[in-house]
């Protein structure tokens, strides 16, 4: 029996954290149960949780500038005693993020992967357990997830996020062309 009654997506995030490292997969799953639980007192915990694969993405990829940005906001908002609700070692959390923002603003930076210290054992058995059923083997090196899984926004079916785009810009052209009732005489 697991001490704290921790969300299914919890330990799925968990589980692709640490065993696939398809760290925009782990966004996707926490994002989505964070908007579904806007009124939850772990929504900080939740955010951070989100914020995390995010940076690693970029920074796996390279991109510095915008890992280091959100590692920064990451830093601000983690609240260590939250994660210690959430079966995390919420001060090593911290200070772990706050190490490597650091090392990520010196020159010469290489990736490393964070890892998330998980201290309840129910919990633990859980995410591994998960990421068995997966089919992904724990704790796995993130630069060794491969291509697919690093530049997975490239694969990605954006079709729906185009046509929204479009039709968005095309009722502000048609709302610039009606004539309000002002102009009239």
């Amino acid at each position: 029996m697991i001490a704290f009654n921790y969300p299914n997506e919890y330990i799925h995030y968990l589980a692709e954290y640490n065993g696939s490292r398809d760290y925009f997969e782990c966004h996707e799953i926490m994002e989505e149960y964070w908007k579904e639980n806007p009124d939850s007192e772990l929504k900080t915990c939740w955010l951070v949780l989100i914020r995390i694969p995010v940076c690693l993405y970029h920074a796996r990829r390279g991109n510095w500038a915008g890992a280091i940005k959100l590692m920064g906001k990451a830093v601000v908002e983690a609240e260590p005693d939250l994660f210690d609700k959430l079966g995390l070692d919420g001060k090593q959390l911290v200070k772990n993020l706050n190490q490597v923002l650091l090392d990520w603003k010196k020159s010469n930076v290489t990736y490393e992967d964070i890892e998330l210290t998980i201290t309840d054992p129910e919990l633990l058995e859980a995410a591994k357990r998960r990421c068995q059923q997966l089919g992904y083997t724990w704790r796995i090196n993130g630069l060794e997830a491969g291509d697919s899984i690093i530049h997975r926004h490239l694969t990605r079916d954006r079709s729906d996020v185009v046509l929204a785009r479009a039709e968005s810009a095309k009722r502000k052209a048609l709302s610039r062309e009606i004539p309000s009732k002002h102009n009239h005489p």
